[in-house]
């Protein structure tokens, strides 16, 4: 079940586009023979349940998305086998710092008094968690943003955790495999994420093959349930006073199946419609795959030559003045 989960960041649900039938047939070719009402009631005890959910509703096709569903099982299996890392990512919703009402409920001999109205003006600023997820070792990576989710905000998550995590349990790794949802700073169609990730892939060298989900199916991205949510139940109820106390409450999340969760702040200040040009895009060294193209393909990193011809058109087009 483990590929076929989707799940809701906030409340924990889960639920399986597979039928009980199905799950049963599954079974079956691993000798273990049960019916489809057995395959529900243990699914009731997992937390799973018979749920509509609009945002399941993809604009894709139901062939290109059963397709792309199974294009990502199979290199998730791929590069699982091989060792190399696996990162899932996305950003959690953006949070307002200040004596603001949270969601749910918490243990108190007296209920928490907060703000009547959730104003910016009134906030202290605004935290945007970007989650990266290690679905093999089941750890969890951070960022906390103050300014804006933006492409470069997404690429600079991503630099960090290497330097942090990825390289220090992958030394030896030279591929890297990126679940993504297909919109935001991380989106199939970004041109800014596609250009930023190249000059990683250059920095540290290193592949990195992209994977991004169909439209209306981010649900399945496993940093969604496997991280966000914890996190969510986490911090239930409990106002975000302060940006220590948020980090306080991502890095102590926990889970019985042993999830362990690091957490830092990015105080960086990230500018709207900045976008890549021309010649930029011309230089990234992307391959798409000849598998559903739109939604796959790899950066890899360029000659030291190229490296630095980009380099000086980066230079020259940060010279020109701003229109």
């Amino acid at each position: 079940m483990k590929d076929e989960t989707a799940g809701e960041p906030i409340g924990g649900l889960k639920w399986t586009r597979k039928t009980t039938k199905k799950i049963a047939k599954t079974l079956e070719q691993v000798g273990v023979h049960v019916s489809a009402n057995t395959v529900a009631r243990l699914l009731k005890q997992l937390k799973f349940r018979l749920r509509l959910n609009h945002k399941t509703r993809s604009t894709a096709s139901p062939v290109d998305r059963d397709r792309q569903f199974r294009r990502i099982k199979r290199l998730r299996k791929q590069f699982a086998l091989q060792g190399d890392p696996i990162i899932s990512i996305d950003a959690k919703k953006r949070e307002l710092v200040g004596n603001f009402k949270n969601g749910g409920a918490s243990w108190r001999q007296e209920a928490k008094e907060t703000l009547d109205h959730d104003f910016r003006s009134l906030a202290k600023g605004v935290a945007i968690p970007y989650g990266l997820y290690d679905p093999v070792a089941d750890r969890g990576f951070v960022v906390v943003g103050t300014s804006r989710g933006t492409a470069e905000f997404s690429v600079d998550c991503l630099s960090t955790w290497w330097r942090m995590e990825g390289r220090v349990h992958y030394a030896a790794s030279k591929h890297l495999l990126v679940l993504a949802d297909g919109g935001g700073g991380n989106g199939s169609r970004c041109t800014v994420w596609m250009a930023r990730l190249q000059r990683f892939c250059d920095r540290y060298g290193i592949a990195v093959t992209v994977c991004h989900y169909p439209p209306g199916t981010s649900k399945w991205n496993p940093v969604e349930h496997f991280l966000f949510n914890h996190i969510s139940s986490n911090w239930e109820g409990e106002p975000l006073e302060s940006y220590e106390k948020t980090l306080k409450f991502i890095r102590t999340t926990t889970t019985e199946a042993g999830l362990t969760v690091r957490a830092i702040l990015n105080t960086k200040e990230y500018p709207k419609g900045v976008k890549a040009s021309e010649e930029e895009l011309a230089a990234v060294s992307m391959r798409r795959h000849r598998r559903m193209p739109k939604w796959n393909y790899t950066i890899t990193p360029r000659p030291a030559s190229t490296m630095i011809r980009a380099r000086r058109c980066e230079v020259i087009f940060a010279r020109l003045p701003m229109q």
